[in-house]
Order: C-alpha cells, then structure tokens, then sequence
C-alpha cells in the first residue's frame, strides 16, 4: 500500500494509473478503522481495479467541539488494517492541505436532507461532509465511490450532491456490518464500555420488531412499541426514532405496498450518540 500525504503527490500517482484505463475506487472515512469499513474495502474489490482509502477527521462536519477532540485516532493501527485488506493507496492529510488559507465558502442545497433527522439534530453536519467529499472527489476523480448503509442519510446527501454537480461517480453501498449480537460496528462504540455495548444491543432490537411486525401493523403503532422496548433501558436516551420512505426520509403515516422503506435511530449512551437503521 502506498501513503500519501499531499494533494500533488497523490494526483500524480493516479495519473499513471488513469492513463492505464484503471477503475479507481474511493472509501473515504475518519478513520478509526474496524471491521465495518474493511467491508466497504471487500465489497468494492471485485469492482474496481484500484482502491483509494482516506483518512481525515473532517474537522467541519462536527458541530459539537468536544465531539471533534474525543474523536479516536489510531493511525498506526489503521495503516495495519488497510495493508491486510490490501488496499491499494491511503490517502492522509492535514487539516491545512485540505482547508488552506484562501478555501472558498461553501453551501450546497440539499433541501429537506438538511433540515430532518440528522440535518436537523447535527447542524451544519452535511455541509461539512458534503464539502470535503466534494473535495476528494475533486482530487481523486473516483469512478466510484463506496459508503457503508449505516449512514443512510448521508448516503443519500452524497447522492444528493452527485446529481447537483453532475459527477460521473457511481455510489456504491455496503450493506450495514453488525457483531454476533447485533450491535452496528462503528467507530464510536470504541468510547463505550462493554456493558454500555451490551446495553446498546437494544437498538438493535428495537429495529427488528419494526422489521418483524410490519406486515401487520401501522408505522404509529410499530414506533410507540419500538420506543416502549427503548424506554425499558432507562441508560439509553433516545434522540429520535422514524420510519421514512427510502426515497425522501419524510416519515411514512401508512405503508403504501408500492414503496420502499426505512427506520432510522439515533440515540445517546455513556455520553456517546449511536446511529442504526434496518431496510423493511
């Protein structure tokens, strides 16, 4: 695996391989690596020739400060985990090579994705994603891209922003990795002990029965009795709990046979917020 760590020396690598007519596959993350971001690596390898993996704890994405400074960052370890997966090339910047003096503002119109469940309890979270993926896409020029399911939102904001901009990349996404009990790996679940995982697995459980029950219930009824099986761990403080059309995200009144759809969760525990989802 070959590191750079500037914006010229990685272009000039990917010159020779696009001259080569190189599929080139990009699987940005904030690093802290584990199991569920070497999945994105698996899933797009027999689809691509070459894989680009980032590291970059996006400072703009954070709206909390202490958010950003809790963050974990393992390098060490997660240069081990991308070499056994064989990924191809790291790429690991600064701050200031990615945000230099003279950046240009930006915004982008991601309509109601930016004002509803994560837009609206993390803002500014996906004008900071959306601006330094923008940037990386820029850089790397990525046939493709892969993100994982777990951030379905975001999936859909980088969707989003795709048909904005006209970009030839095509997404691909990786379904959600969980643990033998259930538990959604994330980096995150780093800052919580082992019973706090234990305890986390109610989440997990909370999505199921939606996922059990739906043939045969409304999307009200199935949220008061996911919230009542959340309520029974008074350890987890639920942030919201919804179950959207695939399409919009806008919370579904009643299942329509010819639509897709999704519950979304977000919930605190030991002072760390957890995010899941489950397709119906």
């Amino acid at each position: 695996m070959k590191i750079f760590r500037t914006k010229n020396e990685l272009k000039e690598a990917l010159a020779g391989l696009k001259a080569q007519n190189k599929t080139i596959t990009l699987v940005p993350t904030m690093g802290a690596l584990h199991q569920g971001h070497i999945s994105l690596i698996d899933y797009a390898k027999p689809q691509t020739d070459i894989i680009v993996c980032s590291i970059f704890v996006n400072p703009t994405q954070f709206n909390d400060p202490k958010d950003l400074e809790k963050y974990p960052r393992p390098i060490e370890q997660d240069i081990e985990l991308l070499e056994a997966a064989d990924c191809d090339i790291l790429f690991l910047p600064s701050v200031e090579e990615m945000y230099p003096a003279n950046d240009p503002a930006w915004h982008i119109d991601l309509g109601d994705l930016d004002r509803i469940w994560e837009g609206e309890h993390r803002p500014g979270h996906f004008q900071g994603v959306t601006q330094v993926v923008y940037k990386l896409f820029s850089l790397v020029k990525p046939d493709q891209a892969c993100f994982g399911q777990k951030d379905f939102q975001q999936v859909m904001v980088i969707q989003k922003m795709i048909e904005i901009k006209e970009l030839p990349v095509k997404l691909l996404i990786c379904p959600i990795v969980r643990n033998e009990n259930g538990l959604a790996l994330s980096s995150r679940n780093a800052r919580l002990t082992d019973e706090g995982r234990n305890t986390a697995l109610i989440l997990y459980k909370a999505l199921n029965h939606i996922k059990i029950a739906n043939k045969s219930k409304s999307p009200q009824v199935l949220i008061n009795e996911a919230k009542e099986i959340i309520a029974a761990v008074p350890e987890v403080e639920l942030e919201y709990l919804a179950i959207c059309e695939t399409s919009t995200l806008h919370s579904a009144s009643q299942f329509d046979p010819e639509k897709e759809y999704v519950v979304l969760v977000a919930a605190w525990l030991e002072g760390v917020r957890l995010i899941d989802n489950i397709l119906l």
